[in-house]
């Protein structure tokens, strides 16, 4: 394969398969409790200002089951580090593209120059800094070359017959992947709690940046669906219900 046929990307993509997620999802649920038996087809289609506070409640006081009757669906696509980082949620259900019953595509991750490169400060305090022009020319031209040493290894070993299964283990884990993801607002609301990081929160995360791209687009997509909801997380310091 050429080297002009790999690719190099800077990016993440996210994107919403489908959704049955509605801030009318929750009032639902909550209003079962003291309303009793009820049928969905009655729940209104936008939450009114009473709605509003019931929503806030549930989520200052961390009532947290009414958050889950409800369902999205997303796309992803990234590099492979950042989904072994994503399973560590074990809130949401997983299918990933597989290297056993496919060839994968050449497709490589490589940091942006604004990628912040320097950690300074110990576990648990540390930030993150710019590197330097140098440091990030070194970085982008080191991942560039072992990407393209490693993939013409996996076609060596394609081309001489051995499985697929086999020939992967000489890919780096930037090479990119893609999955379907499935989950609910409470569980999404626990994946950003600790996979983005903004000022005012009760629980301060320290994400890696690749993850918290990710991250930041399923919120983004997530927002509109159930924007009460979505406020009332923001107003409560971002803490899952």
């Amino acid at each position: 394969m050429a080297d002009d046929e790999i690719q190099f990307r800077t990016d993440v993509t996210v994107e919403l398969v489908r959704s049955a997620a509605r801030d009318a999802d929750v009032l639902f649920a909550a209003r079962v409790s003291t309303l009793g038996e009820q049928s969905l087809d009655g729940a209104e289609d936008e939450a009114n200002t009473r709605d509003k506070g019931l929503i806030n409640y549930l989520m200052r006081d961390r009532h947290g089951s009414p958050f889950e009757h409800n369902s999205m669906t997303f796309y992803v696509q990234a590099p492979i580090f950042v989904f072994r980082e994503f399973m560590r949620h074990r809130i949401a259900s997983y299918n990933e593209e597989s290297g056993r019953y496919r060839e994968l595509r050449p497709v490589f991750y490589i940091p942006a120059p604004e990628r912040n490169l320097i950690q300074i400060g110990k576990t648990g305090h540390y930030e993150f800094i710019p590197g330097t022009p140098e440091q990030t020319e070194l970085v982008q031209a080191e991942a560039r070359a072992t990407s393209i040493a490693a993939y013409e290894a996996y076609q060596r070993i394609l081309e001489a017959g051995v499985a697929r299964e086999v020939a992967r283990i000489v890919l780096p884990l930037n090479i990119y992947s893609s999955m379907y993801v499935t989950m609910n607002a409470r569980s999404l609301m626990n994946f950003l709690s600790l996979r983005t990081k903004r000022e005012g929160t009760h629980f301060p995360s320290f994400p890696q940046r690749e993850i918290e791209m990710v991250a930041e687009q399923m919120e983004a997509l997530w927002a509109p669906l159930m924007p009460y909801t979505h406020e009332a997380f923001n107003e409560n310091g971002r803490v899952a219900p």
